[in-house]
């Protein structure tokens, strides 16, 4: 993973930017507008490039402050704008919005900045190189990870990509719910299988896991196996009494298990964080003590209570039961402080959706330590199901899981990249449907299929120019883009312009999925251009301007898809 990024030229939204920025201070000190600061406005690209590349509403947001007419201000705007060489014309329209339209030139520049910078185009630096923690999978070690997790893992490693590409230094963490009922319940069940007990056989545990995974642990248990996790070896005592033994080495052996899916599916992580360690290091009972202290716990009926509602919940919520105990969410809470205590500036939980109610009382708990956490950390992003389809019906088991579809199962069926793609190419928060067949189509109808093959058209040029002994001047070609003056070069020249404010508003939003869509766009472009235009031609400086604006979409293509872990085939 690359560090913070380096700063860089602005692109063409951000230079137009302080091209206003200038104007409105020219327009201060010719007394047409009030000192201080200006009102914040936005400029954004347009909707119809029949109404310019670029829009802003400075005037708007600036007229109420100035007691002054927004179009007035509008003209006054363009009046000291229009002759800036970056811009072929200004037009004022309705009550004061400012259309921008790109002069050739500006657009151009852009590409030998994609040229320039390679790998780091789109990349920049308003992260500041402060630390952010993304929290993703944290899935229980007590089976498979099934297509939810896999979802989580898509979403949470390309957030983790958008962010350090926007300059946050990210660590990525697991968190390991490796204690409570359902661990009791995995020790049970791989007990049952070491003394012969099968599921629906009397002695079965009453809420017991069934995949066939339960009999692969028993097996190697009663083996004296040695498995690796987290750096250690835990090595099976073969007795299938010691319950705290089995205990030990299920949890290890499963979280090997996930660990190999997760690097099947290219997803590593830096930390790895056991909730047993909480318990085993008093960093919960601190934090209960830390509640009572700070004033905002009260006795009630033998328990121990949060007041909760004093920062945003529906109710108060138990800490510790009557009968002894704490209550799930006193560990996130310990979880979380932790977290704070890290140092951790900013912090993305990347949950399924059935953590929604987590969410107020953890950041309640955080609030109530009086330690100066800020209100709305955590941050939270929540994914909804997923159902995955085959031949047009649900699939719902896996053999080896017993109950559910396994990541693994996914990328056996069609592989990492279409995996990874389809999972965080929705908006978390809509219900995603994965259609196997859809995802191991080779036609433009499958968008995994339609982005790679754009990148591969592009790298099939390259080897009939070398088949054919030609050699491209790139220098030559990125002189010579004005030579691409159809509305195909045109089309694609902007969508390739539009990829750093795509990378920072997936960043600011939290939605790598923005990436995914775009690539989508990007793709149709290049391939409208591919398909309507030779690029081997005789005219040699037509040639090299071509493949200089094909290799510019390469490029293009190869960042993003790395921002979402999937892979760029020179060959399909």
């Amino acid at each position: 993973m690359r560090g913070p990024a380096a700063s860089r030229t602005p692109d063409v939204k951000d230079a137009l930017r302080e091209l206003i920025l200038e104007a409105l201070a020219d327009l201060r000190a010719g007394g047409l507008l009030p000192d201080g600061p200006a009102a914040a406005f936005v400029v954004e690209r347009t909707r119809n490039r029949e109404h310019g590349d670029f829009a802003s509403n400075a005037a708007l947001v600036l007229a109420k402050s100035a007691g002054r007419k927004p179009r007035d201000i509008a003209e006054a705007l363009r009046a000291r704008l229009q002759s800036d060489t970056r811009l072929a014309r200004i037009e004022i329209a309705g009550p004061g919005f400012i259309n921008f339209f790109l002069a050739d030139s500006a657009t151009h520049d852009e590409m030998r900045r994609i040229h320039a910078l390679g790998a780091d185009y789109g990349r920049n630096a308003s992260g500041g190189g402060r630390r952010v923690q993304i929290e993703f999978v944290s899935a229980n070690p007590t089976g498979p990870l099934h297509v939810g997790h896999g979802r989580g893992a898509a979403v949470g490693d390309s957030l983790s990509r958008v962010l350090a590409a926007n300059g946050w230094d990210v660590t990525r963490e697991f968190y390991y719910n490796d204690a409570g009922a359902q661990i009791e319940n995995l020790a049970l069940s791989v007990q049952a299988r070491c003394k012969g007990v099968e599921p629906d056989q009397e002695g079965w545990p009453a809420d017991g896991y069934r995949g066939d995974y339960i009999r692969d642990v028993a097996r190697d248990y009663l083996a004296g196996a040695t498995v690796q996790a987290d750096g250690r070896d835990v090595t099976a005592r073969a007795d299938a009494d010691d319950l705290e033994a089995i205990r030990r080495f299920a949890v290890a052996w499963l979280r090997r298990e996930q660990d190999l899916d997760l690097r099947a599916f290219g997803v590593a992580f830096d930390v790895y964080f056991l909730e047993s360690s909480l318990y085993a290091d008093g960093k919960v009972d601190d934090t209960v003590r830390d509640l009572v202290a700070a004033g905002h716990t009260y006795e009630q009926d033998g328990a121990l209570w949060l007041r909760t509602t004093a920062f945003g919940d529906d109710k108060d919520r138990v800490m510790r039961k009557a009968q002894g105990g704490y209550t799930y969410f006193v560990p996130d809470v310990a979880y979380h402080e932790n977290k704070w205590r890290r140092g951790f500036e900013r912090v993305v939980n990347e949950q399924g959706a059935d953590h929604h109610s987590t969410v107020t009382r953890v950041r309640a708990g955080l609030q109530a330590l009086d330690i100066g956490i800020p209100n709305g950390w955590p941050e939270y992003v929540l994914h909804q199901m997923v159902t995955v389809m085959r031949g047009g019906e649900e699939v719902k088991l896996s053999k080896r899981a017993g109950s559910y579809v396994t990541l693994r199962d996914l990328i056996d069926e069609v592989g990492r990249d279409a995996t990874r793609y389809f999972l965080v190419a929705r908006k978390t928060d809509s219900q995603l449907v994965f259609d196997i067949d859809l995802a191991r189509a080779q036609t433009n109808d499958n968008p995994v299929f339609y982005i790679q093959y754009a990148h591969a058209r592009v790298c099939s040029v390259r080897r009939q120019l070398a088949e054919r002994g030609l050699a491209v001047d790139a220098g030559a070609g990125l002189n010579a883009l004005a030579r691409l003056d159809s509305e195909h070069e045109r089309v694609l020249m902007a969508e390739l312009s539009r990829y750093p404010e795509v990378v920072e508003s997936a960043a600011a939003n939290l939605d790598p999925q923005l990436v995914a869509q775009y690539l989508r766009e990007l793709a149709a472009a290049f391939h409208a251009y591919y398909n309507a235009h030779q690029f081997i031609v005789d005219d040699v400086v037509l040639r090299d301007a071509r493949i200089a604006l094909a290799e510019a979409a390469r490029q293009v293509l190869r960042n993003g898809l790395d921002l979402l872990g999937v892979g760029a085939p020179e060959s399909m």
